[in-house]
C-alpha cells in the first residue's frame, strides 16, 4: 500500500518569451503552473501539474487544498477509486471548470508516482503501443506577420517538426485565406498543415471559412465554433469538406461521447491536463478507438507523449506554445517529426524548482 503521506500544490506565473495571440484569449503575455507533488509512506514522490491561459490558476490552487485534505492516507496506487471519491466530493461546487483542472493535475502526480514505484516509464505502464509519436509544431500566432508566420516555421523545421498548426480567425477572412495559401506554398502540397479558428466563428461562419480553406489541403480545421455546440460541429463536418479536431474546452468523458456521437469531430482533442488527468485521457482515447476515430491532443506535451504512445488509435501530438523547456531537465526529443516518449520512471518531468521559484508573482 502507497499511504499518501504528503501532498504539496504550488503556483507559478510563468512570462513567455514571445508574447502570442488567438481569435478569442487575445494577446497572451503569461500562463499560470500549477503543480502538486503527492508523497508517500515509503518517500516516493510523483509530480503532475497543469496550466492556464494566465487567469484562475488560484482558483485551481484552492482546489489542490482540498483536494490535499480529502486526499490525505489515502492509497496512491487505487487511482481509479480516489478518481471517483475527488469527483463526487467535489461535483456540486465544481464538475468543470477550477475543479477538473485540479483533479488533473492531482492524477497525473498519482500515475507518475505508480509508474515510478514500478520503474517503468508512463506509456510502458499504460500499454505500450510505440514510443514514436507524430508530432505538430502548435503555434499561437494569429497577430504575427505573414513574414513572421514563415520565419517561425522554418524555425521549427529547423527543430524536427514535419507538421504545423497555424491560427485563423482574423478580422476578414480573406486574410486568413491568405496567411494559408502562403503557407501551403512554402510548405508545399503534401506537407501535413493544420489551423486553429479558437472557437471563434458561428457554424455558419465556420463552414464558409471551411469551404474557403479547403483547397489548400489541410489535415483538420481545429475548434471551429464553441465546444458546447455539438450540433454545429456536426454540421462543419458535414458541409465544411474539412475534418475537424476538437475537444481542448470539454471536460469530461460524457462531453467527448455526446461530441463524436453527435458527429461533431474527427480527431477527438483532450488535454491530459483539463478532462481529469490520465485516468480521464485514456478513456476518451479508448472511447475514440471505439468510434474508429484518430486521437490528437492538447497541451503537456512532456506528460502526453506518454499517453499516445499507449494507444493504437493515437494520430499527432500537438508540441504545445506554452512549453516548460526553461524548467526541465530534459525537454522532449523530436527526431524528423516524431516526438519520443522517454524511457525515464514516471512521466519524467523534473521540474527545476528553483528556477520557477524565481520568477515574479
Amino acid at each position: 500500500m502507497a499511504t499518501i503521506t504528503e501532498i504539496r500544490p504550488r503556483y507559478f506565473r510563468v512570462p513567455l518569451e514571445t508574447v502570442l495571440s488567438d481569435s478569442m484569449h487575445g494577446t497572451i503575455t503569461h500562463f499560470e503552473l500549477c503543480t502538486v507533488e503527492v508523497v508517500d509512506a515509503d518517500g516516493a514522490a510523483g509530480v503532475g501539474y497543469t496550466v492556464t491561459v494566465g487567469r484562475n490558476g488560484r482558483a485551481v490552487m484552492a482546489t489542490l487544498d482540498e483536494i490535499a485534505e480529502i486526499a490525505a492516507g489515502a492509497d496512491a496506487d487505487r487511482i481509479e477509486g480516489l478518481w471517483h471519491r475527488l469527483w463526487w466530493a467535489l461535483h456540486y461546487g465544481g464538475r468543470g471548470g477550477p475543479t477538473v483542472f485540479a483533479l488533473a493535475a492531482f492524477d497525473v502526480a498519482l500515475w507518475d508516482l505508480k509508474a515510478r514505484r514500478a520503474g517503468l516509464p508512463l506509456w510502458r505502464l499504460l500499454g505500450g503501443f510505440d514510443p514514436r509519436v507524430p508530432c505538430y509544431a502548435g503555434g499561437v500566432d494569429l497577430d504575427f506577420t505573414t513574414e513572421a508566420l514563415i520565419a517561425q516555421t522554418d524555425a521549427n523545421l529547423d527543430r524536427g517538426f514535419r507538421a504545423i498548426k497555424m491560427k485563423v480567425g482574423r478580422p476578414r477572412l480573406s486574410e486568413d485565406v491568405a496567411r494559408v495559401a502562403a503557407m501551403r506554398a512554402h510548405l508545399g502540397e503534401d506537407f501535413p498543415l493544420m489551423v486553429d479558428a479558437n472557437m471563434k466563428w458561428t457554424a455558419d461562419v465556420a463552414i464558409r471559412a471551411a469551404r474557403a480553406l479547403a483547397p489548400h489541403n489541410l489535415v483538420w480545421l481545429e475548434e471551429p465554433t464553441v465546444p458546447d455546440d455539438f450540433a454545429g460541429h456536426a454540421r462543419v463536418v458535414r458541409e465544411g469538406g474539412i475534418p475537424v479536431a476538437s475537444g481542448e474546452n470539454l471536460r469530461t468523458l460524457g462531453d467527448f461521447r455526446g461530441l463524436i456521437e453527435a458527429g461533431g469531430v474527427s480527431y477527438p482533442e483532450p488535454d491530459v491536463t483539463t478532462c481529469g488527468g490520465v485516468t480521464a485521457f485514456m478513456k476518451i482515447a479508448h472511447l475514440a478507438e471505439a468510434f474508429h476515430l484518430p486521437v490528437t491532443s492538447h497541451g503537456a506535451h512532456d506528460v502526453t507523449v506518454h499517453l499516445l504512445a499507449a494507444v493504437r488509435n493515437r494520430s499527432f501530438l500537438e508540441v504545445h506554445g506554452f512549453g516548460l523547456d526553461r524548467f526541465i531537465a530534459d525537454p522532449l526529443t523530436i527526431e524528423e517529426g516524431l516526438a519520443i516518449a522517454p524511457e525515464r520512471p514516471g512521466h519524467g518531468v523534473a521540474f527545476d524548482w528553483a528556477a520557477l521559484q524565481a520568477l515574479p508573482g
